[in-house]
C-alpha cells in the first residue's frame, strides 16, 4: 500500500476507504504529467462494484468531487479506476 502524496490523492483515498469493505486494500497512485495529473485508484476485486456504483454513478460522483477540488487548486486531475 502506497501512501498518497498530494491533497487530492488523500481526498480520493479517504472517499474510497469509506465506501469499500476492505479499506486496507485501497491504494492511490499519482502519475504527474506535464498538464494533467492522473490518480490511479486500486481496490479489492470484491469492492470494485462499490466504487463504480449502479450505472457508474458513484464513480461519476467521486470524479465530480475531484474535479471541484482540483479546479480550486488550479490543477487538472483525472481519476482512473484500475481493475
Amino acid at each position: 500500500m502506497t501512501s498518497p502524496t498530494s491533497e487530492l490523492a488523500k481526498l480520493i483515498d479517504m472517499i474510497a476507504r469509506a465506501l469499500v469493505d476492505k479499506p486496507d486494500e485501497v491504494s492511490v497512485n499519482e502519475v504527474v504529467g506535464e498538464n494533467t495529473t492522473v490518480l490511479e485508484l486500486k481496490v479489492a476485486k470484491d469492492d470494485l462494484g462499490k466504487i463504480i456504483g449502479k450505472q457508474g454513478r458513484t464513480a461519476r460522483s467521486i470524479r465530480t468531487v475531484l474535479n471541484g477540488a482540483s479546479t480550486k487548486l488550479k490543477k487538472r486531475t483525472v481519476l482512473e479506476i484500475i481493475e
